[in-house]
């Protein structure tokens, strides 16, 4: 809550007065971006953001709104972030080059990931990402499934740093669950879960291998989902080829 210096029964001096910033919608955005990056999107009040700019909730509410509002700034705020690789690049080549992007992003601002997932950024925010991106997919021939294949990958990676931002806040649940997993590494009559075993036992044993696990398993989901929509291709190639006067 904000405080202010003043003599007994005098009228609160101004911000200006007072030598303090003035409250502006981009500094309460600045805030809440901030506040996402330290304790995530989804774990601050409005009364901590208005705390963070000196105001109260009330003058948060005047220049911006009501959380959800602030909530829906800040994520287009994450999507601003993004970069764009060049346009010139094949659709494989763009993709392969953004989606790295959108993990190292996501991961910043905890949460952000699953509400981007559920709801997607405003639309001012998305033109940018979302006209090269679909742009490409159009160029190389996907036609009308262009804006599904699109979501598909972009549904994809967020889901995946929001799976990856929800265990890493219970990562005790995690480690008790792993070490459950590593004891069937040995099961021959289970061959599935003896494999699964094997790979999470050499994950406790080796933290660099550990520490690296998400980001092996983001681009594996991410590359098999570019795979099929490359195998699409050809397939609309070929439909295309046999439908030609």
């Amino acid at each position: 809550m904000p405080t202010f210096s003043e003599d007994a029964g005098s009228r609160p001096r101004s911000r200006a007065a007072s030598g303090r910033p003035a409250v502006t919608r981009d500094r309460i955005v600045d805030a809440a971006l901030e506040l996402s990056a330290e304790s995530g999107l989804e774990n601050w009040t409005l009364r901590q953001l208005a705390a963070a700019v000196d105001a109260y909730p009330a003058v948060v509410y005047h220049h911006v709104g009501d959380r959800d509002t602030v909530v829906v700034a800040v994520l287009d705020r994450v999507v601003g972030e993004l970069t764009l690789p060049d346009e010139t690049l094949s659709w494989r080549d763009w993709f392969d080059e953004f989606l790295p992007t959108v993990r190292t992003v996501l991961r910043r601002y905890p949460g952000s990931a699953r509400r981007l997932a559920l709801f997607g950024p405003s639309v001012a925010a998305a033109v940018p990402t979302m006209n090269t991106g679909i742009g490409r997919l159009l160029a190389a021939g996907f036609g009308g499934e262009a804006p599904f294949a699109y979501n598909l990958l972009l549904a994809t990676a967020c889901q995946f740093v929001a799976m990856e931002d929800d265990r890493e806040s219970a990562m005790a649940l995690q480690l008790d669950r792993c070490e459950g997993y590593a004891a069937y590494r040995t099961r021959e009559d289970l061959p599935g879960m003896a494999a699964l075993g094997e790979s999470i036992s050499e994950l406790v044993a080796d933290p660099d291998l550990a520490a690296g696990y998400y980001e092996r398993l983001y681009h594996y989901a991410v590359q098999r989902c570019l795979d099929g929509l490359e195998l699409r291709l050809t397939q609309l190639n070929a439909i295309g080829r046999l439908t030609e006067p």
